[in-house]
C-alpha cells in the first residue's frame, strides 16, 4: 500500500473519531486538573472559561474533520455556537433543583426535546446545517464510553451481568430482526432496530449502520425511536419493580438490560436505591461490552447477507465494513482496564466521562434537530414502529426471567 493510498484509508469519519477521541483522553490522562467541563451554572468566571474552551476545542475538532473529508467548512461557527448553546440550556435544565430531584432526567434528554422542539416549531435554517453532525459527535463520545467501561471491575463486580447480557443481546437481536422482517422492514433498517433494541440502544444503532454502511436517515430515525422509548421507560419501570416486589438486585438487573441508554439506566435505578442503581450499571455496561464483539458480528453476518449477497466474507471485506471508532472504544476499554491502577483509571474516567456527557448532548441536539415527528410517524415507517415496539416488549420480558433467575438469590 503506498503512503498516499494509507492516508486515503485513514481519511473516515471513523478514523477521524477514534484520533479525536483517543487525544482528549490523553490529555485527560496528562492533566486532567486542566480538562474543561460543561458548566451547570453561569454565574462564575471559571464556567465562562470552561465554555470558551470547549467551543474552541470543538470548533478545531470539527472545522478539522471537514478539512481532511472533504466537507464544506463553512459557516460552522456560528452554527456551533448555536448548537453548544441548545445543549447549554439542556445542561441548565437538568441541574436545576425541581428538574433533579422531580425526575431525575440527565441533560442529553432535554438536549433531544429542545432539538425536537426547533426543529418541530420553528425549523432549521440553512446556516445552521454545518455544524449538524450527529454521528462524528456521538462516535468521539463512544471512544470515551471506552474509558468508563472496566473490565476487572465489571467482573468482580457481576460477571452474572455479562451473562445476562449475553443471553438477552442473543435472543432479542434474533427475535427482533425476525419480527421486523416478518413485517415487511427490509435488511437495512431491520438489523439497526434489531442492534438498538438489544445491545445499547443510541451506541449499538450508530455501530450497525457503520458495519453495514446503512442509510443515515434511517439511523436518525432508530435513534430518534429509541429516545422517545426510553423516557417513559425509565419512569414506569422502577414504579413496576415495585409493584411486583422485585428485589433491588432483580429490579436493577432488569432495567438495566432493557432500557437502551446508559444515562437513563442510572437514572431509573436511582429510584429504587443505590444497590438497584448498581446492578443496572453492570448490567448495562455488560452489555457495552458486547458492543465490539456484535459489530463484528453484524460485518460477518452483512457480508453473507447483505443488498447484493455476493460479497464474500474476507478479511479485507470485513476490516472495511468493521466500524473502526469500535476499536477506539475497546483500546481506550483495554487502557483504563489494564494499563492503568484502578484509583487513577476512574480519576481519569469521571473527567472523560463529563466530556463523554458534552459530546452527547450535542449529538443528541443534532438528532432533535435533524428529526421531525412526521418523519417518526409517517405511514412509511408504521411497520419498523411496531417492530420496534414488539421486541422491546419482548426484551422487557425476557429479561425479567433471566434478571429473576440470575439475581434473586442475591442479598445484600
Amino acid at each position: 500500500m503506498t503512503r498516499q493510498r494509507l492516508l486515503n484509508h485513514f481519511k473516515t469519519e471513523d478514523w477521524l473519531a477514534v484520533g479525536a477521541g483517543l487525544i482528549i483522553m490523553i490529555l485527560a490522562i496528562v492533566m486532567p486538573d486542566w480538562m474543561p467541563t460543561m458548566p451547570k451554572t453561569l454565574d462564575t468566571l471559571g464556567s465562562w472559561q470552561n465554555i470558551v474552551i470547549l467551543i474552541a476545542g470543538l470548533f478545531v475538532i470539527v472545522y478539522a474533520a471537514c478539512k481532511i473529508l472533504g466537507r464544506p467548512a463553512r459557516g460552522i461557527l456560528p452554527s456551533l455556537l448555536v448548537i453548544f448553546a441548545v445543549a447549554l440550556g439542556a445542561q441548565y435544565i437538568a441541574s436545576s433543583p425541581v428538574i433533579k430531584d422531580t425526575t431525575g432526567l440527565e441533560s442529553v434528554f432535554f438536549a433531544v426535546a429542545l432539538g425536537l422542539l426547533i426543529s418541530n416549531t420553528v425549523g432549521v435554517p440553512k446556516w445552521m446545517r454545518p455544524a449538524l453532525q450527529s454521528e462524528f459527535y456521538v462516535k468521539i463520545g463512544l471512544v470515551l464510553l471506552g474509558t468508563t467501561v472496566i473490565f476487572g471491575e465489571i467482573m468482580q463486580a457481576g460477571a452474572l451481568g455479562l451473562i445476562q447480557a449475553l443471553v438477552v443481546v442473543f435472543c432479542v437481536w434474533n427475535f427482533g430482526y425476525w419480527v421486523a422482517r416478518k413485517l415487511g422492514v427490509d435488511r437495512e433498517m431491520s438489523t439497526m432496530l434489531a442492534s438498538a433494541v438489544s445491545i445499547c440502544g443510541v451506541s449499538a444503532a450508530i455501530a450497525t449502520c457503520g458495519a453495514i454502511k446503512g442509510d443515515s436517515k434511517k439511523l436518525s430515525y432508530v435513534i430518534s425511536l429509541v429516545l422517545v422509548v426510553a423516557i417513559p421507560m425509565m419512569y414506569f419501570m422502577p414504579y413496576l419493580a415495585k409493584w411486583m416486589g422485585l428485589t433491588p438486585e432483580v429490579a436493577g438487573a432488569w432495567m438495566g438490560g432493557t432500557i437502551d441508554t446508559t444515562g437513563a439506566v442510572v437514572a431509573s435505578g436511582s429510584v429504587l436505591g443505590e444497590t438497584a442503581e448498581k446492578y443496572s450499571v453492570i448490567v448495562k455496561f455488560s452489555q457495552n461490552v458486547l458492543l465490539g464483539l456484535a459489530a463484528f458480528a453484524i460485518s460477518i453476518y452483512w457480508s453473507y447477507k447483505g443488498k447484493d449477497h455476493r460479497e464474500k466474507p474476507t478479511a479485507g471485506v470485513l476490516w472495511e465494513r468493521f466500524p473502526k471508532f469500535v476499536l477506539g472504544f475497546v483500546l481506550a476499554s483495554l487502557i483504563f482496564s489494564f494499563a492503568m491502577p484502578l484509583e487513577t483509571a476512574k480519576s481519569v474516567g469521571a473527567v472523560t466521562k463529563n466530556l463523554q456527557g458534552t459530546f452527547f448532548a450535542i449529538a443528541f441536539v443534532c438528532i432533535g434537530l435533524e428529526t421531525r415527528f412526521k418523519d417518526i410517524f409517517n405511514k412509511s415507517f408504521k411497520k419498523p414502529l411496531w417492530g420496534f415496539l414488539i421486541a422491546q416488549g419482548f426484551n422487557i420480558v425476557l429479561t425479567l426471567v433471566v434478571a429473576y433467575l440470575l439475581f434473586a438469590h442475591i442479598s445484600d
